[in-house]
């Protein structure tokens, strides 16, 4: 039985978080804490990839957090971002994250619908004279830069943050007590097994968001009870939901 389900990523600043409705719905318990943390990369630390910021027309922003560091790294090395400045993004949220530092403009702001950044693609190839820069973690693999490279674009890809495990307090550790956990990448099974070493999973049902989560799940010995996204469940609150009808059947 679910009653009691770990959420690995901050609480949704919404009422309207699909989440609460299923917690509504099946009486269950769910606790938002992030098993790892973003921080910003220093001007210092930035400079030694000798990448300058104003040799781009364009930036591709593939999650709020790259938005924050970016704009943060911009102001703390002096770099006015021109007026002119185009931005892709993987989807319209996060499109619309870009006015808490910048005036949205629709002529100059584009957007994805999957997250993926391979939707966003077609609309990048129409812009195809564009020299794109791609901020991202630390943790990341070569898939972005292949895909632009396949279609002959211009780019450069840059680390402008890092992600690194959110310890959890002895009091936390002692009163770990779920019936779920649901983790959103692969750093956040690494924290798992950081600050539980011994960890056992026993009846504890494993969720995972996207192919690399599921992987580093699996090489880290885990059974996996869910695996979103999929052709019937493109969100996890979809797939969260489809298999706790099927528990109470």
């Amino acid at each position: 039985m679910i009653k009691k389900i770990l959420v690995s990523q901050p609480k949704p600043s919404s009422d309207k978080s699909p989440y609460y409705d299923i917690a509504e719905k099946f009486d269950v318990e769910l606790v938002f804490r992030p098993f790892i943390k973003v921080e910003g990369m220093s001007a210092k630390e930035f400079r030694t990839q000798k990448v300058n910021i104003l040799d781009h027309t364009a930036i591709v922003f593939t999650s709020r957090h790259a938005i924050d560091h970016f704009f943060t790294l911009a102001k703390e090395l002096r770099v006015t971002i021109p007026e002119d400045m185009k931005y892709f993004c993987v989807t319209e949220t996060i499109a619309l994250y870009i006015q808490k530092y910048v005036q949205y403009r629709k002529r100059k702001v584009f957007f994805g619908t999957t997250g993926r950044i391979d939707d966003l693609l077609p609309t990048m190839i129409k812009h195809k004279t564009e020299k794109y820069l791609v901020p991202q973690s630390d943790v990341h693999n070569d898939a972005i830069s292949q895909l632009l490279d396949s279609k002959k674009l211009n780019h450069t890809e840059c680390v402008m943050y890092r992600t690194v495990s959110n310890d959890f307090t002895p009091e936390e550790v002692e009163t770990f007590d779920y019936d779920m956990l649901i983790f959103f990448s692969p750093s956040g099974i690494e924290s798992l097994t950081k600050n539980f070493p011994n960890f056992q999973q026993g009846d504890i049902a494993i969720a995972t968001f996207g192919p690399s989560t599921a992987k580093a799940a699996k090489d880290a010995g885990l059974r996996l009870d869910i695996e979103a996204p999929n052709e019937k469940y493109p969100s996890m609150t979809g797939a969260l939901q489809h298999y706790l009808v099927m528990l109470d059947d």
